[in-house]
């Protein structure tokens, strides 16, 4: 019985991630076109979006190969077990072992991987442009990564993302390396989910556009499975800071569904929060030049190391 609940309990997280996805970039754009006084599109818009690209034929070039066809879905895949390993509503889940910040890098890197391959499947010139600057953004965002992982298991004695929130609620503090690893995080978030000031994910602008790009050639029913696995990717990220560095209200495991309610709807709320922010940033803010953005990227690098050296010192002494 205990067995039986604990599958529910994950089972719900996972499909949790999957319907609050397309809500949280629905969200995001509303508010952001009220903080620019446009009336905006409704809140439920992506999920109208998705159903209208899945009622369409999915159209594909000649030498399309079958990497072109499958990479969608072997993206989408990635990115949900990812998104569903990230602690949402509670800790100590039944796969909660396998939430492990390193892993996590690692399904994030395979998916930008496949999303490179394919956008130079066809043979175009923007899905080789795309891809060829999302490698160079990656170089740097995957080591930023590494860094803060490797700051917060000197911190909390493990990779786990349930044993660094648990860590963080009971044992946390204010500290100088934590604060450098949240800013670092932060600009990971941005290059990664292609967000202002890196990339614009409204625009079709040949000359700036970076995930668009790899995208381009995709329609009907794969590009819907690419935008769903875009949504994910960024509910991810906000569900990876507010799961370290904004723990509380988590629910612990076995709590039972009154606890369970609780906190989800605590988590409801901090991607909300989480949401406005980034409308408000993204609003406040102009895009930066592509070339700018390795430097951009680099300060998330440095701050990584840097908290990382500063945790290390503090330690030794």
């Amino acid at each position: 019985m205990v067995l039986i609940r604990e599958l529910i309990a994950q089972g719900a997280q996972m499909v949790l991630v999957l319907l609050l996805a397309p809500l949280l970039l629905g969200f995001t754009r509303k508010v952001k076109a009220r903080l620019l006084r446009r009336r905006g599109p409704p809140v439920v818009q992506p999920y109208r979006d998705l159903l209208r690209l899945i009622r369409k034929e999915a159209v594909l070039a000649e030498n399309a190969s079958w990497l072109f066809r499958s990479g969608p879905y072997l993206i989408f895949s990635a990115t949900w077990v990812a998104a569903a390993l990230v602690p949402t509503f509670a800790t100590g889940l039944y796969f909660s072992w396998t939430a492990d910040l390193i892993a996590i890098t690692a399904l994030l890197g395979s998916t930008r991987f496949f999303l490179a391959l394919v956008g130079m499947d066809v043979g175009t010139s923007f899905g080789g442009i795309g891809s060829s600057r999302e490698m160079m953004f990656a170089s740097l965002a995957e080591p930023a990564m590494i860094m803060i992982a490797f700051t917060l298991a000197l911190l909390a004695g493990s990779t786990q993302l349930s044993v660094i929130a648990e860590f963080m609620v009971t044992s946390g503090s204010l500290r100088v390396s934590l604060g450098l690893a949240l800013i670092a995080l932060l600009i990971v978030a941005l290059a990664e989910n292609a967000r202002i000031p890196v990339d614009n994910p409204a625009t079709h602008l040949e000359l700036t556009m970076v995930h668009e790009a790899m995208i381009l050639e995709y329609s009907g029913r794969h590009l819907a499975v690419l935008e769903f696995a875009a949504a994910l990717k960024l509910l991810l990220y906000v569900s990876l800071i507010g799961c370290i560095f904004v723990p509380w209200g988590m629910a612990a495991a076995g709590s039972g569904p009154a606890a369970y309610a609780v906190a989800s709807a605590l988590y409801i709320g901090k991607l909300a929060v989480g949401g406005f922010l980034l409308a408000l940033f993204e609003t406040s803010i102009a895009k930066m030049r592509v070339f700018r953005v390795p430097d951009f990227l680099g300060i998330a690098l440095m701050l990584g190391l840097l908290s990382m050296l500063l945790l290390f010192v503090s330690r030794s002494f």
